[in-house]
């Protein structure tokens, strides 16, 4: 107990609680700002921990890491910009709720769902990371296929109006994800003979695209409007209740079980996690608004995120299997610290280790904290002009967009996606699927590569191994009902229509 009592003691120490703090700060920012993802800006912090305390340095770099997922969702809800591509999905719930004149409320739901998911994800991982390190690794090249062709599935489930025109654009972000070199043979594919191509689309300029420049492109049609006094009141006056920091107790609950579980797989991230979680809500909850301004779609996809923080770190911290590359960021930061990822450092450096974990409970509680208070500021934002905001917006795309690499045609590839997702929002088609496709694809494909050559190349073999394994079933299940709830449901209301 004593022991325990000194490592919360050096996580409450003042150099630590500064660190954290700045570093919570820096991560909102950086998650806020479109095309900086996490990994950009812990990659870009890292040195100023050379000369620090080991403990204190990965203090600084995991409240940058918790501060950045919940800030994604900050441009997400404001602007219909993610910050990160696990906002992406925040955005369907929460920039509906911008327009129907309640930023302030998403945010605040982003900012609670967060906290609760960071905290329940970093008390599994002070508690439960070898066991669940050791069940990361029963997901074999059979598993991770299964998991990305039943994330897939979740389009059925994002278009049910259209699931056709659904699975077109799902079927767009699969061979967006085929360009480039072929990660098993070595051979290109639809370059054209293009340098730039060979490295394959990269995620961040199309997500900008597709979501930001296509919307500052729709909005132009519309005239320019200026912000009323009255309209400012209305933002500022949302007051905050008690009820509103446990709302949804079962959905932080099982969407930061779901936001872990997909964690501590390594290849997945945020990104797959908010989806899985905002297609699980969708088949429980009784609210019609479910994807078009709902705020238990910012709550599942929130809580979920955030929750992949601590299922990531646990392969990274036991194993040293980074979950995600901001994860290898960190594990890189671990080995600057002369520090050897694995049970070591939860025996031998358990004095730094647990100090760590105790400093993201702090993390979180100052984002969430930071949240709640610059909620009613952030959603100001909604009150600049139109004509305003769109310069805003489209200058950070192209800045955000050129920080990534550095490379001009980034930007160029935004640009074409913005005019493509203009035309697709035009005529109804939802772009959504186009970036889950663009994920999951390189998953499902290194997944079926590895499974084919582990079974002399035979696809039959590879079936056939997918029925010993009770992971591979409970995903095939799991499909099933996600492509056949969208179904039933249109079925139900169709005979309540009727009855009436």
């Amino acid at each position: 107990m004593t022991e325990i009592l000194g490592y919360i003691a050096t996580a409450f120490s003042p150099g630590n609680l500064i660190f954290a703090l700045i570093g919570t700060i820096l991560g909102i920012i950086v998650g806020a700002l479109p095309g900086f993802t996490p990994t950009m800006g812990i990659a870009v912090l890292m040195p100023i921990t050379y000369t620090i305390d080991p403990t204190t340095a990965l203090v600084f770099l995991g409240a940058i890491y918790c501060g950045s997922m919940f800030g994604g969702s900050i441009s997400a809800i404001l602007i219909n910009t993610p910050g990160t591509s696990a906002a992406a999905a925040t955005a369907m719930d929460g920039y509906a709720m911008t327009l129907k004149g309640k930023p302030h409320e998403a945010l605040v739901e982003s900012a609670i769902s967060s906290f609760w998911g960071g905290i329940l994800s970093v008390i599994a991982l002070l508690f439960l990371a070898p066991p669940l390190a050791r069940f990361a690794f029963q997901f074999g090249p059979q598993e991770r296929f299964m998991m990305a062709l039943f994330g897939l599935t979740i389009i059925a489930s994002l278009t049910a109006k259209s699931v056709l025109k659904g699975l077109m654009m799902g079927c767009v972000g699969l061979v967006l994800a085929c360009i480039g070199i072929d990660p098993v043979q070595g051979s290109l594919r639809f370059t054209f003979g293009s340098t730039y191509l060979m490295g394959g689309v990269q995620m961040i300029p199309v997500v900008i695209g597709l979501f930001s420049v296509s919307q500052v492109f729709t909005s132009l049609k519309d005239p320019v409007e200026v912000a009323s006094k009255e309209s400012l009141v209305k933002y500022t006056a949302t007051k905050l209740t008690r009820k509103d920091i446990m709302k949804y107790p079962k959905i932080y609950w099982w969407s930061s079980v779901i936001g872990l579980i997909v964690g501590i797989i390594p290849g997945t991230g945020g990104d797959v996690a908010s989806y899985v979680a905002h297609n699980t809500g969708r088949m429980f909850t009784k609210d019609p608004d479910y994807g078009n301004g709902s705020r238990e779609g910012v709550a599942w996809c929130e809580a979920a995120n955030n929750a992949v923080t601590g299922g990531t770190l646990i392969p990274t911290l036991t194993l040293g299997v980074p979950g995600n590359a901001t994860t290898a960021v960190l594990l890189s930061a671990l080995t600057i610290q002369g520090l050897t990822p694995g049970y070591g450092l939860f025996t031998t450096e358990r004095e730094i280790t647990y100090p760590f974990i105790c400093a993201l409970f702090i993390a979180n509680v100052m984002m969430v904290v930071i949240g709640i208070v610059g909620a009613k500021y952030f959603a100001c934002v909604t009150l600049t002009p139109k004509n305003m905001l769109n310069s805003y917006v489209l200058l950070l795309s192209v800045i955000g967009t050129y920080a990534v690499r550095g490379n001009v045609q980034d930007i160029f590839i935004m640009l074409v996606f913005g005019v493509i997702g203009y035309f697709l929002k035009l005529y109804k088609y939802n772009v959504v699927p186009i970036v889950l496709g663009l994920i999951l694809g390189p998953i499902a494909e290194s997944g079926l590569s590895q499974a084919l050559l582990l079974n002399n190349n035979s696809i039959l073999a590879v079936f056939a191994s997918m029925t010993t394994r009770p992971i591979c079933i409970v995903l095939f299940l799991l499909m099933i009902v996600s492509v056949g709830y969208p179904y039933v449901s249109q079925y139900r209301a169709r005979k309540k229509r009727d009855k009436a």
